[in-house]
């Protein structure tokens, strides 16, 4: 079956095949809707795409998640979903290493007593705060998970068990990282450890709710895992199920506008013109993408679209990629991520791109040595991706053509950006320099056009207490047969973009939440 053969072939369309928009499509799909799942990028997958180069094959936005083994809460809806055919497998006992200045290392690993004590030996006369801590994190986990499940209820038992739980929502979603970890941790050195890894969700902790820290990384605890045969295995895993139903995943098709009949959504119309029909569309494209691109002004001009036009994109990034021939774990590479901090306030790891201005923290992964069914072949390939956390006013000036116009000039910054971060990989791992076969710069600008979201926030919109407490992000929106999926409905990264796909899925279909139990 194609999509073309009827409009009434489909009962929903889902717009953007990102892991909230797959997540949403199959979860229908089981539960025997027709979904068509159309997406703009030439593949499938969003941001748990792959690509190759010379022999060698990267993910681009997924390096480990939490929960997703086959006896923990989020593996278990996967293999629903799935059928059991994708597989997470532990990247083992130790899944980050932080460094800090003086030499400072530490290990975070599973179980979570196990890095409790880890914690306990580096900072011994703070034994009583890292406890208040790990009991804070969990809280903040439920409080923001109880955000994401009223956010797919019905009316009135939404607005009941939201006031059922005001006091916990407050306390943890209406506050900050930062200002929780100071009320809690007096020792800064040990404030900075514990907010170390706000880039797995985009968060910095000056701005970020506490309860997005506490939904992350309170998700990893018990261990993270990584799909065997990279983030690709997800799309192959998810697209049969949704062709099983009767329904399509269909790439290279981008949509530029939701259709509405009488103030209801009634279908979406391609770039090309074409035009699909549904009783239910759902856009897991971004929420400020959704209402700014793809609704007409009588809509984008109402409460909740115009609030969510306010929220600002999150954090952009530049990912310098690597190609290693040769033994990498003789020199230090691990299956472990390894965070760089140059220093010890957490909150100034943004880096401008442009001039002087130095590198102040570094993200490190190899992805070959945690991908169980990588072959390295006869000379031992291998790979690895670098990330720095950036701000989009360092490439502002070839946005929206600048680059097209001045070559020359965008050639010449991205050679001296990747000199940087290569300087930057080279002074920590000195032994895999000479390894090095192949490399190649992602920039903001590659993001933006990828995922189309503004300035190349690919975490979504901002991880503000404001956002997590709005009530313009339920995935049932104010306009009739309109919904919205992904990391903007629960929290930024895979997990939560899994998260607020289910979640779209059950405010479609509730019979979802019987499968979350």
């Amino acid at each position: 079956m194609t999509a073309k053969q009827s409009a009434n072939d489909f009962d929903v369309i889902v717009i953007g095949s990102g892991m909230g928009g797959m997540t949403t499509a199959t979860a229908l799909s089981r539960l025997n809707h027709k979904v068509l799942l159309l997406e703009q990028a030439q593949k499938i997958g969003g941001l748990t795409h792959t690509f190759s180069r010379e022999g060698f094959t990267w993910d681009v936005g997924l390096h480990y998640c939490g929960t997703f083994g086959h006896d923990q809460f989020a593996g278990r809806i996967l293999d629903w979903l799935s059928g059991g055919t994708i597989d997470f497998q532990s990247v083992g006992t130790i899944y980050d290493t932080l460094h800090f200045p003086d030499d400072f290392e530490i290990s975070v690993g599973r179980p979570a007593e196990a890095y409790k004590m880890e914690l306990k030996d580096h900072f011994p006369d703070n034994v009583s705060e890292i406890d208040a801590y790990f009991e804070a994190l969990l809280s903040a986990e439920e409080a923001g998970h109880m955000i994401g499940a009223h956010r797919a209820m019905p009316e009135p038992f939404r607005s009941a068990h939201q006031w059922w739980n005001k006091k916990k929502i407050q306390r943890w979603c209406g506050r900050t990282t930062g200002e929780v970890i100071e009320e809690l941790i007096s020792n800064p050195k040990l404030a900075a450890v514990l907010s170390a890894q706000w880039g797995t969700y985009g968060g910095n902790p000056k701005e970020a709710s506490f309860a997005f820290h506490g939904t992350i990384m309170g998700h990893y605890l018990e261990g993270a895992a990584y799909p065997v045969g990279g983030a690709s295995a997800i799309a192959k895993g998810l697209v049969p199920v949704i062709e099983a139903a009767g329904g399509c995943a269909q790439a290279g098709t981008p949509v530029s506008e939701i259709l509405l009949e009488n103030g209801k959504a009634v279908g979406v119309r391609t770039q090309s013109g074409e035009e699909f029909h549904a009783p239910t569309i759902v856009s897991a494209i971004g929420a400020r993408e959704t209402v700014k691109r793809l609704l007409p002004e009588e809509v984008s001009q109402q409460d909740w679209a115009r609030e969510i036009a306010t929220f600002k994109p999150s954090i952009c990034h530049y990912n310098l990629f690597l190609g290693f021939e040769g033994d990498i774990t003789k020199h230090g590479a691990s299956r472990s991520n390894h965070w760089f901090y140059e220093s010890w306030d957490t909150s100034d790891a943004i880096w401008a791109g442009a001039g002087e201005d130095p590198i102040q923290m570094m993200f490190v992964s190899f992805g070959s040595l945690k991908n169980p069914a990588h072959d390295p072949g006869p000379t031992n390939r291998h790979t690895g991706d670098l990330l720095v956390w950036a701000d989009w006013s360092s490439v502002a000036e070839f946005a929206n053509g600048g680059a097209d116009e001045r070559p020359e000039e965008w050639k010449a910054f991205k050679q001296a950006v990747e000199s940087r971060m290569m300087d930057f990989f080279k002074e920590k791992f000195p032994g895999l320099a000479p390894l090095i076969t192949y490399h190649e710069l992602g920039t903001p600008l590659a993001t933006a056009e990828f995922t189309r979201h503004e300035k190349g926030g690919f975490y979504g919109v901002e991880t503000s207490p404001r956002r997590l407490l709005s009530e313009s992000l339920n995935a049932r929106t104010p306009v009739p047969g309109l919904f919205l999926s992904g990391q903007d409905v629960m929290s930024p990264g895979i997990a939560g973009a899994f998260s607020g796909g289910i979640f779209g899925a059950a405010a479609i279909d509730p019979r979802v939440f019987q499968k979350l139990n």
